[in-house]
């Protein structure tokens, strides 16, 4: 059974920096591509960052230089480290498995991915 569990979430000011967490169970790693997605009120949601079986990232433009996806080496926590965050930033905070590997634009395309967690909330204050 796939599950997603997200972390680290909260409040902070510009400029200010947290690191999510997402603690996953139930495959391997290794053989999916896996996702941040992040969705702001009345927004749609929206890819922030991938990364894939070749452990290779994507990100967002809005994100690029100021955000990094990693995993642990255990293999089963994903992370994004969020810095100099923006009031733009906010919004809630998915962690998420794809259906199968792919590549290109499809990596943070949301209907790329067939599980999710339940999300944990940003909040970024000017």
């Amino acid at each position: 059974q796939v599950q997603l569990v997200e972390s680290g979430g909260g409040s902070v000011q510009s400029g200010g920096s947290l690191r999510l967490s997402c603690a996953f169970s139930g495959f391997t790693y290794s053989a999916h591509l896996m996702g941040w997605f992040r969705q702001a009120p009345g927004k749609e949601r929206e890819g922030v960052a991938s990364l894939n079986t070749d452990d290779s990232a994507s990100y967002a433009d809005s994100v690029k230089g100021r955000f990094t996806i990693s995993q642990d080496n255990a293999g089963n926590t994903l992370y994004l480290e969020m810095n100099t965050l923006k009031p733009e930033d906010t919004g809630m905070y998915y962690c998420a498995r794809d259906y199968a590997p792919c590549s290109g634009n499809w990596v943070l395309r949301a209907t790329s991915y067939k599980y999710w967690g339940q999300g944990t909330q940003v909040t970024v204050s000017s």
